[in-house]
């Protein structure tokens, strides 16, 4: 009997995991969570459709798990990071304004967007209200998080006055030119030019502010190192994948043979960061401001291909 009622609560607790909303209980707790009129909910998600192709999209595994040389080249191309320079100098007194008042630099604002939409070239081709409608009462093993981005997507169309039906963006619901969440664009989007509107879809001023507020949000420290290149002894201690979150202290990796040429304080937090090359590994320390590029994207490849597309853009810019 113990088991079978173990057995029950194991099923229990999966079915409800991967259950969908019901229609009409959605549309009243939108309704009446955010004060909305029932008929405007209804009118907006029995024009949302059904697609195969974004639960094909979720499905799909990747052909094969990329090593760092194989996925830095996708963002540390030529043109893009020539496209990045050109992006700096025509928006240039917008980037020095919201960098000086946020603290984080123009490099990383210019490489956040290009590495999610190509500077705005690449923002989606799915209809928001598809890509939340099909993942929150199709596809039942995310359904929890998607409906709430439904939600929020929702709120957000009624309070930033943005159409419901004809906003594009990602498979996954993501938007404009750094890709926000409908979830943080409710919560970080700024209006930087004064006009009323919350537009990260169209409007570059904003798009920029808002990126820089996310990082200044989640704790960017201003004038403080990204990631710093290291090396190792012989007889170095190999670690196992580490936590995106520094936990180490300097000390500790240098005990351990790992070091940098710049000089840090043996009590600083950091992480060690482990990219695979073609014929070797890259070693570097993950500072906290690297720890914050990861709460846009939670995976250290994405994170270093971002301060490094950056580097080479300030570079390229400088010149």
């Amino acid at each position: 009997m113990k088991i079978l009622l173990t057995l029950l609560f194991v099923l229990n607790l999966a079915n409800a995991k991967n259950t969908v909303p019901n229609m009409e209980e959605f549309i009243k707790k939108v309704s009446q969570n955010n004060h909305l009129d029932e008929n405007v909910v209804r009118n907006i998600l029995q024009a949302a459709e059904r697609k195969q192709s974004i639960i094909d999209a979720m499905n799909r595994p990747a052909e094969k798990k990329k090593q760092w040389h194989e996925y830095r080249n996708i963002f540390l191309k030529e043109k893009r990071i020539k496209q990045g320079v050109v992006f700096w100098k025509k928006h240039q007194e917008i980037l020095q304004a919201v960098s000086k008042s946020s603290g984080v630099p123009i490099e990383i604002i210019v490489a956040i967007i290009g590495v999610e939409t190509n500077y705005g070239g690449n923002k989606g081709s799915y209809r928001v209200i598809d890509a939340l409608y099909t993942l929150a009462f199709h596809y039942p093993k995310r359904s929890p998080f998607f409906t709430k981005e439904l939600e929020k997507f929702i709120v957000l169309t009624h309070k930033e006055k943005i159409s419901a039906l004809e906003t594009k963006g990602s498979y996954a619901g993501a938007m404009g030119y750094g890709q926000f969440m409908p979830s943080s664009y409710l919560m970080y989007a700024v209006d930087f030019d004064k006009d009323g509107q919350r537009d990260l879809l169209n409007n570059i001023p904003d798009a920029i502010a808002s990126v820089a507020n996310y990082f200044k949000a989640h704790g960017w420290k201003k004038g403080q190192p990204v990631a710093i290149k290291a090396q190792t002894s012989k007889g170095f201690k190999a670690l196992k994948k580490q936590a995106l979150k520094p936990s180490l202290t300097v000390k500790q990796l240098n005990d351990m043979g790992y070091s940098t040429k710049q000089v840090l304080s043996p009590d600083a937090k950091v992480s060690l960061t482990q990219l695979q090359q073609k014929d070797h590994m890259d070693y570097w320390f993950g500072m906290h401001n690297f720890y914050v590029i990861t709460r846009y994207n939670h995976s250290e490849m994405y994170a270093m291909a971002v301060y490094q597309l950056s580097q080479e853009i300030k570079s390229n810019a400088q010149r």
